[in-house]
């Protein structure tokens, strides 16, 4: 029986999903079930994705229009946690972090009942492949050093594409409602996480594992411009002053 479902977000994305990627995990991955999201893609995206839905394991979810990769990771998280999944995760559809990676992921939250969050974490050590343009690691490492001062919280990398939640109360509130942000919706998922954890007295960082990747190349066609970089500091100021009151005192006790 699966109990791991795995949301794949999807645009415009018919000439770089790759169905014999996820027929191997399926046939490998016993437990998990993924929801490919078709959201609203102008191109063959939909076709493709219905040729490779399989009843019970991968189905295809398709949203009226687009509505951004926040909303169509939330509306297909959403409905994997109301379905009953032990376990609900996304994964970016170019498959930067490949699916082989998901086990992993599973694994520590199997065994460690402490943990509600495995983060994909892309840091470059001896026997892993990580293979990023420089511009964009240099852009990310200032990104995440604003994002742990406005969280309180020392996280590497909150922008890769891979992560997988278990499903308890406060995942199910961090999902609830539409995400202010259009693309850095895992700084703000990470905001109502925190604020939930400590309404219940919980400390965030007891509550999160950061997972260094095996693997994970920087896939050509990427969506993100220089334009959404730069607005993705406005995000950020967004963020902040919708959580601040909780952000504050989660900064107080860290």
């Amino acid at each position: 029986m699966t109990d791991v479902a795995v949301v794949v977000p999807c645009y415009n994305e018919a000439e770089r999903i790759r169905p014999d990627a996820f027929e191997r995990a399926l046939a490998s991955m016993p437990r998990v079930r993924f929801r490919c999201v078709d959201d609203g893609s102008k191109d063959d995206t939909a076709r493709v994705l219905e040729s490779m839905a399989v009843p019970g394991r991968l189905a295809v979810h398709r949203l009226a229009k687009n509505s951004g990769k926040a909303e169509a990771v939330r509306r297909g998280v959403l409905a994997e946690l109301e379905r009953g999944a032990s376990y609900v995760g996304y994964w970016d559809a170019d498959l930067a972090t490949p699916l082989d990676e998901i086990p992993i992921f599973v694994d520590v939250l199997d065994a460690r009942a402490d943990i509600d969050v495995v983060l994909g974490s892309r840091i470059k050590l001896l026997g892993r492949e990580i293979e990023r343009h420089f511009y964009r690691h240099a852009y990310g490492r200032v990104f995440a050093t604003a994002v742990s001062t406005l969280l309180g919280l020392d996280v590497y990398d909150t922008q890769c594409g891979a992560k997988l939640l278990r499903n308890t109360e406060v995942v199910r509130g961090a999902f609830a409602d539409p995400f202010l942000s259009r693309w850095i919706f895992d700084v703000e998922m990470l905001a109502r996480l925190i604020a939930g954890w400590s309404f219940q007295g919980l400390a965030a960082e007891d509550r999160i594992v950061e997972q260094p990747l095996r693997r994970w190349v920087d896939v050509a066609g990427s969506k993100i411009g220089v334009a959404d970089a730069a607005r993705a500091f406005l995000e950020l100021a967004q963020i902040e002053a919708r959580y601040r009151g909780s952000l504050r005192s989660h900064r107080k006790r860290a």
